[in-house]
């Protein structure tokens, strides 16, 4: 279920193969894309874009403004969920003692809430994937940012072992959010060009 965009005429070729571990995944070369992997299987999507890039920092400004001590945000970090699956969520909330702990990878445990931004090349993995990922990890808290819908927030709470329907925040109309802590702001702003 791998998802590449070409990038031009350099191939990159994977050391190991197939079911790949997070150990393997640590000898893959920095060549600009985002591995991932689910049950061994290799997720892949290129660099983010400027407006994915945007959105990612408004929202962890936004966060880290509204966060109450002990509270941190942190963008694009490594969870390791077992042996064979891990992610790269766009944007996490942990407590600081853990941000302050962890050298490289965070469990899920550590997490609070995590972010997916969409893209054309992350749309199904963050919109069925990912939901059940994070929730059968434990995530409290998923929130998943469509930019081509204005944007729009979708935010998803655990509810036993899965997510409920999400709720759906539309830019033009200020989300009030309880959790992981009070944060109240219009989609719309994640977006817009800077000011």
């Amino acid at each position: 279920m791998a998802t590449i965009e070409p990038a031009g005429t350099e191939r990159t070729v994977l050391p190991g193969k197939p079911p790949f571990t997070v150990d393997d995944l640590l000898g893959f070369p920095d060549d600009g894309n985002r591995y991932e992997l689910l049950n061994g299987s290799l997720l892949v999507s290129p660099a983010s874009t400027p407006l994915h890039q945007r959105i990612i920092y408004r929202l962890q400004r936004l966060l880290d403004d509204a966060a109450p001590p002990g509270l941190e945000p942190l963008a694009t970090v490594n969870l390791r969920v077992t042996d064979s699956t891990f992610y790269i969520p766009d944007l996490v909330v942990v407590r600081a003692e853990a941000a302050s702990n962890v050298e490289l990878m965070f469990a899920p445990r550590h997490l609070l809430l995590a972010v997916e931004v969409g893209s054309p090349s992350t749309t199904t993995h963050d919109q069925s994937i990912k939901p059940f990922a994070y929730a059968r990890a434990g995530i409290p808290h998923y929130w998943r940012i469509e930019p081509d819908e204005g944007p729009a927030l979708y935010t998803y709470r655990l509810d036993g072992d899965g997510y409920g329907e999400p709720a759906i925040h539309k830019a033009g109309t200020v989300a009030h959010l309880t959790a992981p802590f009070p944060l109240a702001f219009d989609p719309v702003v994640l977006s817009a060009e800077h000011r």
